[in-house]
Order: C-alpha cells, then sequence, then structure tokens
C-alpha cells in the first residue's frame, strides 16, 4: 500500500489527484489489476468526474453548497461540521479504477479528486494494487 498527503487550501475543494495515483500505478509495474483509492477522513471524500473543464468542478460545490447548507437549524452534531459530514458521505469515500496494461482505465474527460469539505486540512490518501 502507497499513501500520500495533500494540503488544502480552501475550506471546499476538489482537488485533483489522478497524477500522483499514475505515478503509484507505474511504480507498482501492475499490468493488470484495480487501483483502490481510500481516504480515511469523515469530511472529505473522493470522485471521479470531468477534469477539462474547471467549471464542473465549481458547479459540483456550489451545488452541494445549495443541497447542504453549511448552517441549519436541524443539525445537531457539537463541533458545527455536520454539512462537511453530510457532503463527505454523499461523495463516498473511495474510489476504484481498473489498471489494464499498465495504465489507469478512466474515460478521455475523467480524472479523480480529494473532496475537501472541511478545510484547510492537510488529508491522506491511501493506494492500494490489487494484480
Amino acid at each position: 500500500m502507497e499513501q500520500f498527503t495533500i494540503k488544502t487550501n480552501s475550506h471546499a475543494a476538489l482537488i485533483p489527484i489522478t497524477h500522483q495515483i499514475r505515478s503509484i500505478v507505474k511504480k507498482s509495474q501492475v499490468s493488470n489489476g484495480v487501483c483502490i483509492i481510500f481516504c480515511p477522513h469523515t469530511t472529505a471524500g473522493l470522485t471521479i468526474n470531468e477534469n477539462a473543464d474547471p467549471d464542473v468542478a465549481h458547479d459540483l460545490l456550489y451545488m452541494l453548497d445549495e443541497l447542504i447548507p453549511w448552517q441549519d437549524q436541524g443539525y445537531r452534531h457539537g463541533e458545527g461540521n455536520s454539512a462537511a459530514h453530510l457532503k463527505a458521505s454523499l461523495m463516498g469515500s473511495s474510489v476504484n479504477v481498473i489498471i489494464d496494461r499498465g495504465e489507469l482505465q478512466l474515460g478521455t474527460w475523467q480524472g479523480i479528486y480529494l473532496a475537501e469539505f472541511d478545510g484547510p486540512r492537510t488529508r491522506k490518501v491511501f493506494v492500494k494494487i490489487v494484480a
């Protein structure tokens, strides 16, 4: 297993991590298998989405804020970051990508993102390659 850290600079962001994942896959020398990417945090997650137009990331974060506002009278969690927990649960804590001929099998416009919802923070990402 490999791991790396990402320092996030804002309260909410989608940070591209495809480059780091590709480097780990290349280093593994696995030709065919699966790459499992896991985020061990309850207020951050992972997603795969378009990486060509940065407006897609903006729009995703915008709509999550519309659906799940930071402040809500109904929240009961004492730390005041219920919205971050909800968004992380919707996003998910892991993604899996097929490896074929040593390459991640992402679509033409797809990238892997760490989704920060309670930053700025330092986040860990774990990567397991299964041949």
